[in-house]
């Protein structure tokens, strides 16, 4: 957590670590409440509408689909 919150990267402590990949790494990068607080407080909400679940249009899905 002390890497995550000095700025180094997922990946850069995977490496570190020795894991194959960033999703072995995550399950020791949960976020403290302090960081999560952090990352609200940069965020702005949206001021149109009341809010709802996102529903990605035809065009990102195929997109998503061909990857």
């Amino acid at each position: 957590m002390e890497l995550l919150q000095a700025g180094v990267d997922r990946s850069v402590i995977a490496l570190w670590l020795g894991h194959e990949s960033i999703e072995t790494t995550q399950m020791y990068l949960d976020a403290d409440l302090a960081l999560k607080e952090k990352a609200l407080a940069r965020v702005t909400p949206v001021a149109r509408g009341k809010p709802g679940r996102y529903r990605p249009d035809d065009k990102l899905l195929a997109f998503l689909k061909n990857l």
